[in-house]
C-alpha cells in the first residue's frame, strides 16, 4: 500500500528490526555487504551462492538482482537467464518453517518454489533450492553438543520451534547440499538463552562461522555483533583464530548502537567481513559511522595484540603506550592490580546491617545502591585488605549514552575498615591515603579511560580492560597533559582521545553507575 508520499517500502525493510536474536538485514545493509565481493562475480554463471541462515532472503534476492544485470550477455533470453541464476546458482538454509516460506517469496516471488506465481519454471518442488528440515538438540549434561542451548530452555515437543539450526547441529555441513560453494553469505542467529541469571545468553553467531570455514568457500561474509573483538561468553578461542586468520581481506565496523539495524539494539555494535580462501595479507579496516565511513579504511594485521583494536585511529595511540619502557623494560599494566570479581567473597544482592551499632568491630560494606555494615569475622576472603587504602571501581557500568562514553565509574576511595560486595572490583590496594587518592585521579583521566574503551565490549568492567592501561609510578598526580606529554602524543591523537572520552563530571553532576 501507497502511502502518502507515494513511496511503496520493501518489506524487507519493515521487518528488518524484529528482534536482537534472529535480526533481520535490511536491503541497504545487505548490499553494502555484497559490495565487498569482486564483480566478476557477477558475470560468472558457474558461480554459486549459499546463505546457511535464512531469515528474509534479501541476500539472494540482491544477488539475483546483481546476477541478472551481469548474465544478460551471455544469457540474453531473460526467462532462460532466470531459471538458470534461481536453479543453479542460488541456494539457502532456512532457520525456521516460516522463514523458509518468507525467503521463497521474496526470491521465488511465491511461497512455492514450482508455484503458479512463482518467477521460476525449473523447479519440481515447492523448496526449491531454499530448505528448511527441522532437526533436534542432542543432548548432554544438560547441554546441547553442537550449540550448548539449555536442555531446561530448548527441549519442546514437535509443535516448537526448537532454535536447533541445521548448519550448525551437524559434524558434515558439506552433505547439506552436496555441493562445493563459491561464496557463503549470512546474517546468522546471534544467540540463545543459556539458562543463566537474568538475561544470561551464549552467542552461535561464531558457530555458523566456523561451519561456513569448513566448506572452503571462495568467499565467506557475514555481518555478525562485534563483541567478539574483545570479549564474549565464550569467544576467546574464536577471537584468536580470526584475528590471526590472514585470510580476512576486509572489516567493516559499525560501534554506534542502531546503526548498523535502526531499532535494534546490539551492544557493541556490528560488522561484517570478507574471508578470502586464496589471500594472505594485512585486513583494510573501516569503521561506519551514522551510515557513513569514519575516517578513511586502513590495512593492518589484526593480530598485532591479543584483542582487535578497534579504531584505525587509537593504534599509533596504543603502540606509543606500549613501545615506552622504564629502564629498558615495558611498564606492567594495571590488570595485575585490579582484583577478580567477589573480592571479599559477597555476591551483588548480599547487604548487611543498617547501622554498625552492636559491632565490636564493624566493617563497612559498600554494596549495590547502599552502605551496610557487617562484622569483621564475616569476611572469609581476603580479609588482609580490610586495613589498606582501596579504590573501589564497579563491575557493571550504566547503559545512558552519557555513561558508556565515560567507559569507567567514578572512582572510590575506601579506607580501611571498610569493604564491598561484588558490585566493585579492588582496582588497587595502598599504604596511605596519598597513594589511594593520586591513584584514583590516575583512573579518572581521560588517557585511562581511552586505553579502558580498547577493550571494554560491553557495559562489564572486569580487570581485563584495564590491561593496556600503564602501572605509572604514583609519585606525582597524574592529569591527562602530563600523561600526553609521557607518552609523545601527537595534537591529532590527544583530540581523538577526547573526542572519544567524555570528561568525568563533578561529583553532584554525576549520574549513576549501577
Amino acid at each position: 500500500m501507497l502511502n502518502n508520499s507515494g513511496y511503496n517500502p520493501d518489506v524487507l525493510s519493515c521487518i528488518a528490526n524484529l528482534s536482537s536474536d534472529e535480526v533481520f538485514t535490511p536491503p541497504q545493509l545487505a548490499n553494502g555487504i555484497l559490495d565487498l565481493l569482486p564483480e566478476k562475480l557477477w558475470s560468472d554463471k558457474k558461480a554459486t551462492f549459499f546463505d546457511p541462515g535464512c531469515k528474509s532472503g534479501v541476500f539472494l534476492r540482491e544477488i539475483a538482482r546483481r546476477l541478472d544485470k551481469g548474465l544478460e550477455k551471455q544469457i540474453p533470453d531473460r526467462h532462460k537467464r532466470i531459471n538458470h541464476i534461481f536453479k543453479n546458482q542460488l541456494y539457502g538454509l532456512a532457520i525456521t518453517e516460516l522463514t523458509a516460506l518468507l525467503s521463497r517469496r521474496s526470491v521465488y516471488c511465491s511461497k512455492t518454489a514450482n508455484g503458479r506465481y512463482s518467477v521460476c519454471e525449473a523447479f519440481d518442488s515447492p523448496e526449491g533450492n531454499i530448505h528448511f528440515a527441522r532437526v533436534e538438540h542432542i543432548w548432554k549434561n544438560g547441554r546441547c553438543v553442537y550449540c550448548r542451548a539449555s536442555k531446561e530452555n530448548y527441549e519442546r515437543d514437535g509443535d516448537l520451534e526448537s532454535h536447533a539450526y541445521a548448519f550448525i547441529h551437524t559434524e558434515n555441513p558439506e552433505e547439506l547440499f552436496n555441493m562445493k560453494f563459491d561464496v557463503i553469505i549470512g546474517n546468522p542467529p546471534y544467540q540463545l538463552s543459556d539458562g543463566g541469571y537474568g538475561e544470561s545468553a551464549r552467542p552461535i553467531y561464531h558457530l555458523f562461522v566456523e561451519q561456513a570455514m569448513k566448506l572452503k568457500p571462495r568467499y565467506l561474509t557475514m555481518i555478525i555483533p562485534s563483541r567478539w573483538f574483545a570479549g564474549g561468553k565464550g569467544l576467546d578461542e574464536f577471537r584468536r583464530k580470526m584475528l590471526h586468520d590472514h585470510r580476512i581481506s576486509h572489516l567493516v565496523d559499525y560501534p554506534k548502537l542502531y546503526d548498523g539495524f535502526p531499532g535494534v539494539k546490539i551492544r557493541g555494535g556490528v560488522s561484517y567481513f570478507l574471508w578470502e580462501r586464496d589471500y594472505d595479507g594485512p585486513c583494510s579496516v573501516q569503521t561506519m559511522w551514522d551510515g557513513q565511513p569514519l575516517g578513511p579504511p586502513m590495512k593492518r594485521r589484526l593480530d598485532a595484540y591479543d584483542v582487535l583494536v578497534r579504531r584505525n585511529e587509537a593504534v599509533s595511540i596504543l603502540d606509543k603506550v606500549r613501545a615506552y619502557r622504564v629502564k629498558g623494560k615495558s611498564e606492567a599494566t594495571l590488570d595485575a592490580r585490579v582484583s577478580s570479581r567477589k573480592p571479599f567473597g559477597f555476591p551483588t544482592n548480599f547487604h548487611g546491617a543498617e547501622s554498625p551499632k552492636g559491632f565490636k568491630i564493624p566493617v563497612k560494606l559498600y554494596g549495590s545502591r547502599q552502605i551496610s555494615w557487617i562484622k569483621r569475622s564475616d569476611i572469609q576472603q581476603n580479609s588482609e585488605w580490610i586495613d589498606k587504602w582501596k579504590v573501589l571501581m564497579t563491575c557493571v557500568q550504566g547503559t545512558s549514552a552519557a555513561v558508556e562514553t565515560m567507559f569507567l565509574s567514578r572512582p572510590i576511595i575506601a579506607e580501611p575498615g571498610e569493604a564491598c560486595s561484588e558490585t566493585y572490583l579492588i582496582a588497587g590496594r595502598f599504604e596511605n591515603k596519598l597513594e589511594a587518592e593520586r591513584y584514583a585521579a590516575y583512573l579518572r583521566t581521560r588517557f585511562v579511560r581511552f586505553l579502558v574503551s580498547l577493550r571494554k565490549a560491553t557495559q562489564h568492567a572486569t580487570k581485563d580492560v584495564y590491561a593496556f592501561v600503564p602501572d605509572v609510578p604514583l609519585n606525582c598526580e597524574w592529569t591527562d597533559e602530563k600523561l600526553y606529554k609521557r607518552y609523545g602524543l601527537t595534537k591529532d591523537e590527544i583530540a581523538f582521545i577526547e573526542s572519544v572520552v567524555r570528561p568525568m563530571p563533578a561529583d553532584s553532576d554525576e549520574a549513576s553507575d549501577e
